[in-house]
């Protein structure tokens, strides 16, 4: 079987799916990533705690697809149900798995709690299938094959909680389902590169062929927030190998983009870059926001004490921050920079209030944004900013790390000693 016609379809388990009370992210994440493989996604099933009607879905995937990927039902409680639908669909009983078992005790007993007794549900299963560990959680993933409509396919069952379900599909599961299409380059690895400054459509036509399906290795492309990350996915014979692949589209993906790029890492931001840059030059920046938001204060927060951030605050208007300095609206941003004893300054002015926009769009509206020097020199920029408004604040916030980031740039130099010792 080669890998092009391999059809899958991921299904989502639990009433709490079905009536709309947790939104569905494990059946996207499931998707992008077995596109990354070269796996056609052709259907998406939901389908909640009951039995039969987990059996039903099963048994109508098993007809029409060569792998299955399920998440959900495998905890011990009694409405997960997975595993016996599982049973019944393949027509056989559940037996007990010892070295499941062992692995859940020693969970708990990390944990010093007494494991409970339903708990040893989840050591069984059905006859024929094998165990996908789970190093995370007490819930192994199942791994069986299913035959309906003269139809053979291979189902993974794995848990519904994302952090545990993603580690064993990559762990686990996808160099499974490469083995399926009867390569031996069975070795997989991702690098994530992230880029702000574009949009999706920009983005695509200048990366042009990069991003073509058939394309080894593979780019893929998601955007949030503004924010765009590129997936390179590398199957091969062996890590070196892969790690090959990845770092040759890697330098090709900069030769293209690469005045968008700040970046490499599922989770990194840009301002983990500002921090990694600032802590270079052995500087720092306050940053103060206006409106109806503290974004980039909230992104600082996060990385806890950090020489490179001394602090962040929020106001109404500039009026109010002059005010609670003592000094005129002209002076307030110098006198935050002086009095915070930082090398930077970044003002954002302002966040537009998102109170009755009833998920309409927002229209674009100017936003300043400010820039101190260490020097004093005072970098000033406006944008036009718009969006809905689960992301219009973010944005604003990227686009003055951004901007901040090209002043940094700009301004290579680092503060002179006797600067510091004045502050």
């Amino acid at each position: 079987m080669s890998e092009s016609t391999l059809r899958a379809e991921i299904i989502s388990i639990g009433d709490e799916m079905t009536s709309g009370a947790r939104l569905d992210t494990n059946s996207q994440w499931l998707s992008r990533r077995l596109g990354e493989l070269g796996i056609e996604v052709e259907f998406h099933s939901t389908v909640g705690d009951t039995l039969q009607h987990n059996i039903d879905v099963f048994r109508i995937a098993a007809g029409r697809a060569d792998i299955v990927v399920a998440t959900g039902g495998l905890g011990p409680t009694r409405d997960d149900l997975t595993r016996q639908a599982l049973a019944a669909a393949a027509n056989e009983p559940l037996e007990f798995r010892q070295s499941a078992l062992d692995h859940i005790e020693s969970l708990f007993s990390k944990r010093n709690r007494e494991m409970p007794e339903r708990n040893k549900i989840q050591a069984m299963f059905p006859v024929s299938s094998d165990e996908v560990f789970n190093p995370q959680g007490t819930a192994p993933g199942i791994d069986v094959v299913l035959t309906e409509n003269d139809n053979r396919c291979r189902v993974f069952a794995l848990p519904g909680v994302p952090a545990e379900m993603m580690r064993m599909f990559d762990d686990t599961v996808a160099p499974r389902i490469m083995a399926m299409a009867g390569g031996q380059a069975n070795h997989i690895e991702h690098f994530v590169m992230k880029f702000f400054g574009t949009g999706e459509s920009d983005m695509e036509q200048r990366l042009g062929d990069m991003i073509e399906r058939d394309r080894t290795p593979r780019v893929g492309i998601t955007v949030s927030a503004a924010t765009i990350s590129l997936r390179i996915t590398a199957i091969d014979r062996s890590k070196d190998a892969c790690l090959a692949q990845i770092e040759s589209t890697r330098q090709e993906i900069l030769s293209r983009v690469g005045d968008l790029h700040y970046g490499d890492g599922e989770d990194y931001e840009q301002f983990h870059a500002v921090d990694s840059e600032l802590q270079q030059r052995g500087e720092s920046v306050v940053t103060v926001e206006f409106g109806y938001a503290a974004q980039l204060a909230d992104w600082f927060a996060t990385l806890g004490p950090t020489p490179s951030h001394r602090g962040g605050m929020t106001f109404a208007e500039l009026s109010d921050l002059a005010s609670f300095l003592g000094v005129t609206p002209d002076a307030a941003l110098e006198q935050l920079r002086h009095q915070s004893s930082a090398d930077w300054l970044l003002a954002v002015d302002q966040y537009p209030s998102l109170e009755g926009s009833n998920e309409a769009p927002l229209p674009a509206a100017d936003v300043e944004l400010i820039v101190l020097s260490p020097t004093g020199e005072r970098f000033s920029t406006t944008s036009r900013i718009g969006g809905h408004p689960s992301i219009i604040q973010p944005r604003i916030a990227k686009a003055a790390l951004a901007w901040f980031r090209h002043l940094l740039r700009e301004n290579t130099d680092t503060v002179s000693a006797t600067d510091k010792a004045a502050r």
